[in-house]
């Protein structure tokens, strides 16, 4: 019987929030118990190194270099994810040697799974130096090497999330972060996953371009616009949303170039639909209608786009993943602690239908803490 290890996840999403820290306890294939969970917020500066680094990410062709600001954005996300699972570890009283592992996401860059290139900056052998904690890093590498797409990764923690929440399948599992991705989880272990578009990046870059508000908060800026119909159609007719999955894409793969000539509300609000009906349209691509959809990520704190979204959607019923006794802000660092227990372990992280690998495949880079003297 595999072994329960108590694991922390880590996630820096692409809206920049900061860092997500949550504790579980796992054997890789079951949820023994849920820790707590926190979000540890980015200064405004951090934010400004980071945006640069995906500016100056896209010029890469080598995932491993770290050229300009890269190698200074670096150092930052690994100092601001130690930082976080040291002030975690002390606010729940509990010793860094009473953690087995830490899963690393780190901050990804840039994703082009058609030049097999992505980016996540994060040095995990200098936390686990720091941590005195083995640490899970670099969780893509291996997936895109054996000719995957490199995401979506958390599709094995979602089927153990139905299998906790004793919900029958057929279910989707919606994220909308910057990106917005799905897992679908079907019978007979059927387990599909992909990006399906744009989730809140688009829209926090234009509400603070616009009117620098950090997000669109419960989207009441877009809910007093009207979107661009035409605008829409072109953005919705990228061959994107009719390819099959398992597919993944970039946080900046759309432009928002188009829509220079509206006024701040009617961007938002075409932006806002744009991410609604790009989740929509995903449903046609799968095997089977799914019976509920259940929403984690920090889109599902804004009240118009899950009305939007719950509207595209067409009847089937959407709830924020708290209805399963969930919590929505800490799903993808749990995520990650469940995937860093199944590396370490040596299980599959992704399959066939969720990242187009060829065959289950385990990933990641294992750092223990370098011993002293």
């Amino acid at each position: 019987m595999a072994e329960i290890r108590r694991a922390i996840g880590l996630m820096s999403g692409t809206s920049l929030d900061g860092v997500d820290v949550a504790l579980i306890d796992t054997d890789g294939e079951r949820i023994a118990a849920f820790g707590r969970a926190k979000t540890f917020p980015y200064d405004e500066p951090d934010r400004q190194v980071f945006r640069q680094a995906f500016e100056e990410a896209r010029a890469l062709t080598d995932r491993t270099a770290r050229p300009g600001v890269l190698a200074e954005a670096e150092t930052l996300v690994t100092l601001r994810h130690a930082e976080a699972v040291e002030a975690f570890l002390a606010g729940e009283r509990t010793e860094a040697r009473a953690v087995d592992v830490v899963g690393f996401h780190g901050q990804t860059v840039f994703h082009d799974p058609a030049r097999a290139l992505t980016v996540q900056i994060g040095d995990g052998q200098r936390l686990a130096d720091r941590l005195r904690i083995p640490v899970v890093w670099d969780f893509r590498a291996a997936d895109m090497a054996a000719g995957g797409q490199g995401a979506p990764l958390a599709s094995v923690f979602h089927r153990a999330l139905a299998e906790t929440a004793g919900r029958a399948a057929p279910l989707l599992f919606l994220n909308i972060g910057g990106v917005a991705n799905v897992t679908f989880v079907g019978g007979d272990d059927v387990l599909i996953a992909f990006d399906t578009g744009p989730g809140n990046g688009l829209l926090d870059d234009w509400t603070r371009a616009r009117t620098g508000k950090p997000f669109d908060a419960d989207g009441r800026l877009a809910a007093s616009g009207r979107p661009s119909e035409t605008i829409l159609e072109e953005l919705l007719s990228n061959p994107y949303f009719t390819l099959p999955p398992p597919k993944s894409l970039d946080r900046d793969t759309f432009s928002m170039e188009r829509l220079a000539g509206l006024s701040a509300a009617d961007g938002a609000a075409t932006l806002l639909q744009f991410t609604a009906l790009s989740i929509a349209a995903s449903i046609a691509l799968l095997p089977e209608r799914p019976n509920a959809c259940f929403a984690s990520g920090g889109g599902r704190h804004n009240k118009e786009m899950m009305r939007a979204i719950s509207g595209a959607l067409a009847g089937i019923p959407l709830q924020p993943i708290e209805a399963l006794g969930f919590d929505g802000d800490a799903t993808e660092a749990q995520a990650f602690a469940f995937l860093a227990a199944r590396a370490i372990d040596g299980k599959p992280l992704s399959y066939p239908l969720t990242t187009g690998v060829p065959r289950p495949l385990s990933g990641g880079r294992i750092s223990r803490p370098a011993t002293s003297g």
